[in-house]
């Protein structure tokens, strides 16, 4: 009988429980041959350029952005070598410290499980239709990709 990989993979405005997770994942997976968990949380920094980050306010373009996170854990889970994939993106408006995403894989090995686990996260950030507005001491700006911060009504500069 062939296993059924774990896969979880969402936009959400609710906080995730990392004990769930964890244990969802090591007990549906262990008996698949699963030996390693990989996990990334990344959360909301509290400086930026020297100013204070007030908050973070995540948009997504659904239903695409659900789809297309999913799209990403399955074809990142048909490596023979990987037993569950878990990735959520949380949308809203998020403090500093507060968890924006949170990308777990479970796999034979660690380093297949770091390996796609940060696979995931570039392609999640590069792929999915979440945008992000930055609150802080100095302005609002909207984040480009890993870091070009453009003034909020200064899109129209980046020609």
């Amino acid at each position: 009988m062939e296993s059924r990989k774990v896969i979880r993979a969402e936009v959400t405005l609710s906080d995730v429980s990392l004990n769930d997770v964890v244990e969802e994942l090591i007990s549906k997976t262990a008996g698949t041959g699963a030996g390693a968990l990989a996990s990334f949380i990344g959360f909301v920094k509290g400086l930026v350029n020297g100013s204070s980050v007030i908050e973070l306010e995540y948009t997504a373009y659904e239903p695409y952005a659900s789809r297309k996170i999913l799209e990403i854990a399955e074809e990142e889970s048909l490596d023979e070598d990987v037993a569950g994939v878990y990735v959520v993106h949380r949308v809203g408006r998020l403090k500093p410290g507060e968890p924006t995403i949170y990308v777990f894989v479970a796999a034979r090995s660690r380093e297949k499980a770091f390996e796609k686990a940060k696979r995931i996260l570039e392609r999640v950030k590069m792929e999915v239709p979440i945008y992000k507005l930055e609150r802080r001491s100095d302005g609002e700006y909207w984040v480009i990709g890993d870091g070009l911060r453009i003034p909020r009504g200064k899109l129209s500069d980046l020609k």
